[in-house]
């Protein structure tokens, strides 16, 4: 199977958007090489700009820019872009709505030997309760072209959270991603899978070792994790009785935190959430670090037996 890194994908999608639409700029943290927005630069230079390790001035650069009529992206590792840059981006770009499209790489474990310190697994939960503000999440290389397409499409903020290592292909180009919609990747009749990010292909996974032992486990993939389709969850939620999210983010504010919200409003039914569980990452490599906090497709397996069992 193919695999892509979403933050090379992002780098193609951007110079390729750079080239036919002259309204859009980039502006990076001194990091283009490895936020792969370096991509753009080659293509457009006049519309790139290098702010230096000043995130905070350039979110505030972004939203002037923004305010002149110009889409801008705005790129650097999550761990700054969500968490340094946090007022900025509430107060300066949320807050008057301004047409700014934050797109955060090296997200999550999977930053693998940087450590605890820039393993961002709170941005999430940041950028979603945040007013005005739509939270991208895409699982491969394709969803993530896409995304990145339609972002510079939508009039208002969007956090696109892209990955530093490659992951499986799941979609072709005939896929069609829509932010607010999600997907149903496999059907299922027992419980409901749902992932987010790099942890889709692993649900995907998940569900081929169940089917091993006759359960039939449905997929879907959330992309968007604000505007949530919940419409889509409360659906298969009623159609399996039982629902897993997968989640490279803490399981406390993410995809897990946004599920939940919506089953117990709307159709509660037994429920289990894998993510990072309240605690910082540490230095390691990815592989090894999945392991060590749960995110991998045997823990899937096991948690989804557990609600599976809690069905009434």
């Amino acid at each position: 199977m193919t695999s892509v890194a979403t933050r090379d994908a992002y780098g193609e999608a951007l110079a390729a958007l750079g080239q036919e639409n002259e309204n859009i700029v980039v502006l990076d943290a001194d990091l283009s090489k490895s936020t792969k927005t370096c991509d753009f630069k080659k293509a457009v230079p006049e519309r790139f700009f290098n702010m230096g390790i000043a995130e905070q001035n350039m979110m505030g650069v972004a939203a002037g820019l923004a305010a002149c009529g110009k889409i801008p992206f705005a790129s650097t590792f999550a761990v700054f872009a969500a968490g340094r840059a946090y007022d900025q981006i509430r107060n300066t770009i949320a807050y008057p709505k301004l047409n700014v499209k934050i797109a955060a790489s090296h997200a999550g474990l999977t930053v693998g030997e940087d450590g605890g310190s820039h393993q961002m697994l709170e941005d999430i939960a940041l950028m979603r309760v945040i007013p005005n503000m739509v939270v991208l999440v895409p699982a491969d290389g394709e969803e993530t072209k896409q995304a990145v397409r339609a972002a510079a499409e939508y009039d208002g903020p969007v956090y696109i959270r892209l990955g530093r290592p490659k992951v499986p292909m799941i979609f072709d180009e005939n896929y069609k991603f829509t932010i607010g919609k999600g997907v149903v990747v496999k059907e299922g009749t027992d419980v409901t899978l749902i992932g987010t990010g790099i942890m889709v292909s692993k649900a995907l996974e998940a569900a081929e070792k169940l089917a091993a032992e006759g359960i039939n486990a449905a997929v879907v993939n959330i992309s968007t994790i604000k505007l949530l389709d919940e419409k889509l969850i409360v659906q298969m939620a009623e159609k399996t009785g039982a629902v897993v999210t997968c989640e490279e983010h803490s399981i406390i504010g993410g995809l897990g935190g946004a599920v939940a919200e919506v089953l117990c409003e709307q159709c509660p039914v037994p429920m289990a959430k894998i993510g990072v569980n309240d605690s910082f990452g540490q230095s390691g490599l990815p592989d090894q670090l999945l392991e060590k906090y749960g995110l991998t497709v045997e823990h899937i397996v096991e948690e989804a037996k557990k609600v599976i069992a809690r069905k009434k």
